[in-house]
């Protein structure tokens, strides 16, 4: 497997423009669907490769989840600000230092997956409640520069595929090497 596709399995993020109102119910179905998919695929992993890279100079699965759960606490708090707020300014966090942080090191990945679950939680509960006037509302971000909620929220579900498929795919090879 050639080394883009190993690290964008699902390939880059691209928005879907003018999403519909199913559109945005299907985004909760998809939001309630990552932490089941995460946990299934991280039960195929044993600890030995749990804190293997993925790919040369890739994180660790292990990294990555608590990466997701870091990721997906910031976009719950840009979520809400982009909500309650006239176009704010999202911060952004250096999210290789952090994973050279202790807790990466010293936390089991079930508590991430946790941490997940209840994240994903609030921000289905937040989806449920939002207009169509909502999903307009802007934020501006460094790496994507202005976005509307609904491409956060996009990006969010993306986000979280993308690293998922990072795990499964690892996996994958790794099973196909291990039979021969």
């Amino acid at each position: 497997m050639e080394e883009e596709n190993i690290r964008y399995p699902i390939g880059m993020f691209t928005p879907r423009v003018n999403s519909a109102p199913e559109d945005r119910v299907d985004y909760i179905t998809e939001i309630a669907k990552i932490v089941p998919t995460l946990h299934d695929t991280i039960k195929k992993c044993n600890t030995t490769r749990l804190h293997t890279p993925y790919r040369t100079n890739g994180w660790t699965p292990h990294e990555i989840i608590h990466h997701l759960a870091d990721n997906d606490m910031n976009a719950f708090i840009r979520l809400k600000r982009a909500l309650t707020e006239i176009e704010p300014q999202a911060a952004s966090y250096r999210e290789d230092l952090w994973a050279e942080l202790n807790d990466y090191k010293q936390t089991p990945v079930l508590v991430s997956i946790h941490l997940l679950e209840a994240i994903h939680f609030r921000i289905m509960k937040l989806l449920e409640g939002l207009n169509a006037e909502d999903y307009d509302r802007k934020l501006r971000t460094n790496a994507l520069g202005w976005i509307t909620v609904d491409t956060a929220i996009q990006r969010f579900i993306w986000h979280n595929h993308h690293h998922t498929s990072q795990i499964q795919e690892f996996i994958n090879r790794i099973q196909k090497y291990d039979n021969g």
